[in-house]
Parts: structure tokens; C-alpha cells; sequence
């Protein structure tokens, strides 16, 4: 039996290309060190940037609770 066909709202190859497009004009002409330093600063104030702030102070409290032999403290996961 076929599915009745369902009207697009939203094309998500067209919004990846247009996006790709974007980030492509604002790197273009960086040195490496320049688009890594790019990327970083889009994570850290990007929607997600408390959440990878938050993992980043755990993973330095995992370190320092390994070094003096306690269990490190599981990552929150985003809501």
C-alpha cells in the first residue's frame, strides 16, 4: 500500500547547503589557526556553548579527582 504523499515544509539538504555556504564565506581566506579559532568561538556562544562549558569544568574536575584517586563526576546532558 503507498503512503499518501506529505507536503515538504522544510528541505534539510537545501538549509545544510545554504548554511555550508554561509560559513564558507566567513572563513574563506583564514589560516587554519583562524578557522579553528572560528569554530571554537561559534561552540562556545552557539546554543549549545553553556552545555559544552559546563563538560569542559567536569572534565577539569575529572582530571584533578584523578590525580587524587576519587570517581569523576558523570557530564550533565543537554535539555
Amino acid at each position: 500500500m503507498k503512503r499518501p504523499k506529505t507536503e515538504k515544509n522544510f528541505d534539510c539538504v537545501e538549509f545544510k547547503r545554504k548554511v555550508q555556504a554561509e560559513i564558507y564565506e566567513e572563513i574563506k581566506g583564514l589560516s587554519p589557526e583562524q578557522e579553528i579559532e572560528y569554530f571554537r568561538r561559534s561552540v562556545a556562544t552557539g546554543p549549545l556553548g553553556e552545555w559544552w562549558k559546563e563538560l569542559a569544568r567536569r572534565s577539569e574536575a575529572a582530571v584533578g579527582a584523578d590525580e587524587r584517586g576519587s570517581e569523576p563526576p558523570h557530564p550533565a546532558r543537554p535539555s
